[in-house]
């Protein structure tokens, strides 16, 4: 996990005055606190992707596992979130110096918010790998958001199967999806245990295998 070098664990305090307290690996927006731990095990699957490290004893290797992973919180647990909060999240990562942002959520409304700090994601350098969505749709035609904003960091990744065809719940689009990867029963970890895996299936599980190519 990242550790922010400028806050001190568990002492209760925000020691880096940046509004969040013991945000020592990651922020929860929905809380304003520093404790983005997983209650949905999306977060923890898409991070297993990306870097579930090598050579112990887990079943899965990250596709980028010598990176460093920040924990960004803005869904609860029943997989519901504000464009606020996401965008809480987005500036927080702008501001502590990410390369790669792997955003494995969406929805169809367009947010000029969203957009203005993606915007920005861009001129600070960072990646946008984002999901296409599962809504079996054309969004050339129907959009799906963050996906379809058109800034040149945002990176738009549909999910195929394990014999390289578009799975079959796949958003898709000839000008808006870029990429497509895996992302039909991925195996990876989830929040239960350090021994606890799961096979996922969806964009959001694409998505992070992009995110840790490009890291």
């Amino acid at each position: 996990m990242w550790v922010n070098p400028d806050e001190i664990p568990g002492n209760n305090i925000d020691d880096d005055n940046n509004g969040y307290i013991d945000d020592v690996h990651g922020i929860n927006a929905i809380n304003n606190d520093g404790d983005p731990m997983d209650d949905n095990d999306h977060g923890s699957h898409c991070a297993g992707t990306i870097a579930a490290t090598a050579n112990d004893s887990g079943r899965i290797v990250g596709v980028a596992y010598g990176v460093k992973l920040m924990a960004l919180k803005f869904i609860n647990a029943d997989g519901n979130g504000a464009t606020s909060d996401a965008v809480k999240c987005i500036d927080y990562a702008i501001s502590e110096g990410v390369d790669v942002l792997s955003t494995s959520w969406g929805s169809g409304r367009y947010s000029a918010t969203m957009l203005n700090i993606i915007r920005a994601a861009n001129d600070a350098g960072i990646l946008f790998i984002a999901t296409a969505g599962n809504g079996s749709s054309n969004t050339d035609i129907s959009a799906n958001f963050p996906s379809n904003y058109e800034v040149e960091n945002v990176i738009s990744v549909a999910a195929i199967d394990r014999n390289g065809n578009l799975a079959n719940f796949s958003n898709y689009g000839q000008t808006t999806v870029d990429i497509g990867a895996p992302g039909v029963d991925i195996l990876s970890s989830t929040s239960g245990s350090d021994t606890e895996y799961s096979s996922f299936s969806g964009t959001s599980m694409a998505t992070p295998y992009v995110a840790g190519v490009a890291a």
